[in-house]
C-alpha cells in the first residue's frame, strides 16, 4: 500500500507542477484545472478504446488540456474577463465537451491496453510500474520546465509574474506570457489526468472536482517543510509534498476514516498548511515579547 501511495504521489505530483506554473509564478489560481484534469483522462481513455496507442492517446490528452488553457488565456487577456471567472467558464464548458467525447459520464479501460503495460515485461513487484512511470514522467516534466525557465522566454515569463508593470516597460508582451503559462500549465495538468485515468482504469467527468486542492496541498506541504528553495529544489519539494499527501491519505484510510469524506480531509490539510506560517509568526512575536519583558 505504501508503494502504491508513492506511485500515486508521483502521478499527482505532475498535477502540482502544472498548478505551480500559474499559482506560484503568475500569482493567480487557474480554475481551468478542474476541467483540464478530467479532460486529459477523458480524451486519453476514449482514444485508447478506439484503438489508439496509449502513448499517442496520452499525448492527445495533453493536447486537449493545452487547448483548454488556450481558451482560458484568450478569455482572460483578450476578452478582459477576470482569470478566475474565465477558468470557471471554461471548466463548466469542458463538462459538456467530455460528455461529447466519451458519450457517457464515465468510460472503462477494461481489457484495453494501458501505458503501464509497457513495463509488464520487467516483472516488477505490484505497483512498482506506477512508481516507475511516475518517476520517469516527473523527471521529464521537471527537466523540460527547468530548461524553459532558463531560456529568454522563460525569464520573461517569470518576470511577468514578479512584476507585470516592470515587464511591460522592458518590452515583454505580458499577455502572451500569460497565455503561454496557461497553455503549458493545463497541458501538464491534463498529462496527470491521462496517467491517473490509465492507472485507475477509467475516466469520469466528475474526476476533476477538488483536484485543485490536491495540487495546492502538494505545493504548500513542500514549501512548509523545506522553506526557501531554489527553482530546482522547489520542483522537487512539490513532488515530495505530493507523496507525503498521498501517504497521509493512506494513513487516514487505514485508520478507518470513511473515504466518502476525503475531500474535507484534503481541505483541512491544506488549511492547516496555509496557517502554519501564521502560527510561526504568532509564536515568534510571543517569544519576542517575553524576552523584552525579561
Amino acid at each position: 500500500m505504501i508503494v502504491s501511495a508513492i506511485g500515486q504521489g508521483f502521478l499527482w505530483g505532475i498535477l502540482g507542477l502544472g498548478i505551480f506554473m500559474t499559482y506560484r509564478i503568475l500569482n493567480f489560481p487557474d480554475m481551468t484545472t478542474e476541467g483540464s484534469f478530467p479532460l486529459g483522462g477523458a480524451v486519453c481513455v476514449t482514444a485508447i478504446t478506439q484503438g489508439v496507442s496509449p502513448i499517442v492517446a496520452t499525448l492527445l490528452g495533453v493536447g486537449a488540456g493545452m487547448c483548454a488553457g488556450l481558451v482560458t488565456g484568450l478569455l482572460y487577456t483578450k476578452g478582459k474577463i477576470p482569470v478566475i471567472l474565465a477558468g470557471i467558464l471554461v471548466m463548466s464548458g469542458l463538462n459538456s465537451v467530455m460528455l461529447f467525447v466519451m458519450r457517457s459520464p464515465n468510460l472503462s479501460l477494461l481489457n484495453q491496453p494501458k501505458i503501464q503495460d509497457f513495463f509488464t515485461k520487467l516483472n516488477l513487484p505490484n505497483y512498482f510500474d506506477t512508481v516507475l512511470i511516475g518517476l520517469v514522467m516527473v523527471l521529464v516534466i521537471g527537466a523540460v520546465l527547468l530548461f524553459f525557465f532558463h531560456t529568454n522566454l522563460g525569464q520573461a515569463y517569470i518576470a511577468t509574474g514578479d512584476n507585470e508593470h516592470m515587464a511591460k516597460s522592458l518590452g515583454i508582451n505580458t499577455d502572451t506570457m500569460k497565455i503561454i503559462g496557461l497553455v503549458v500549465s493545463n497541458g501538464v495538468i491534463a498529462l496527470s489526468g491521462a496517467l491517473i485515468a490509465q492507472n485507475d482504469g477509467y475516466a469520469d467527468v466528475s474526476k476533476g472536482i477538488g483536484v485543485i486542492v490536491i495540487g495546492l496541498a502538494s505545493i504548500i506541504i513542500g514549501e512548509v517543510l523545506f522553506g526557501e528553495l531554489t527553482l530546482l529544489e522547489r520542483l522537487v519539494a512539490i513532488v515530495v509534498g505530493s507523496i507525503i499527501y498521498q501517504l497521509l491519505i493512506l494513513f487516514v484510510i487505514r485508520a478507518g476514516f470513511d473515504t466518502t469524506y476525503l475531500k474535507i480531509f484534503s481541505a483541512i490539510v491544506l488549511t492547516l498548511c496555509l496557517l502554519i506560517p501564521q502560527f510561526k509568526n504568532a509564536l515568534h512575536l510571543r517569544t519576542g515579547f517575553e524576552k523584552e519583558e525579561e
